[in-house]
Parts: C-alpha cells; structure tokens; sequence
C-alpha cells in the first residue's frame, strides 16, 4: 500500500456559508466517488481557500455532512499570486491506496480546469 495525493479544486461566485459548503461537498464526493475512497484510507486532508474566502472553515462542512470524526483536516490559506484564480477552494487528500500514482483522479471542477489541464482528462 502506497501514500497518494489527490488533487481538488472548484470555485465559488461569492463569498458565502452555503456556497462553500455546497463547493466543498460536490468537490469533496466527486474526489472520493472517483476514487473509490473508504474514510478510513485517508491520511489527511488540506484544504486551501484564496484570501478573498473567509466565511467558513471548509472543514467544518466534511466533518458535518461525511461524519468524518478521526481524519485530521487543515485549512490554511492559498498563496496570494497574481494573477491567480479568486474564489478557489483546493483540497489536497492523502490516502493509503494500492493504486498507482497516474491512477489516480485528479477533480478540477468549473473553472478551476485550467490550474492542471493535463490531469482534468486522468
């Protein structure tokens, strides 16, 4: 068995409780569905917002809608680069995994294809 990253990312229109949590739950399904992820394979999960996000902890809405109880979660925020994608939340998953790394499925929803165009088709 093998430590494996997968990679996330979606946009919200605004800042908003119910907009990120509906972002962070579609993000958060599509990667372990994708994946066929059990709970208790994940190391640990890093969420990452832009500075302009800052209604909520991301985490908060994992733990609540996926009872995720003994997972460590992290929210920090993203580097302010410009130009860079606003609104964005990025997870960053580790899981235990007999898959190899290029299969592995990357999730870029929306507008957040063209952070990693070649690993929106993996």
């Amino acid at each position: 068995m093998f430590s494996r990253g997968i990679r996330g990312a979606i946009t919200v229109d605004e800042d908003s409780q119910d907009l990120l949590e509906k972002a962070a739950v579609e993000l958060y399904s599509k990667m372990i569905e994708a994946n066929s992820v059990n709970t208790e394979d994940i190391s640990h999960i890093i969420f990452t917002m832009t500075k302009d996000l800052k209604s909520a902890f991301p985490a908060k809405f994992i733990r609540r809608n996926f009872k995720i109880q003994y997972v460590p979660l992290l929210c920090v925020n993203e580097m302010d680069i410009e130009p860079s994608l606003k609104k964005c939340l990025r997870i960053l998953m580790v899981v235990n995994t007999d898959k190899k790394q290029d299969e592995i499925k990357h999730i870029y929803l929306g507008a957040t294809k063209i952070l990693r165009s070649d690993l929106v088709n993996n």
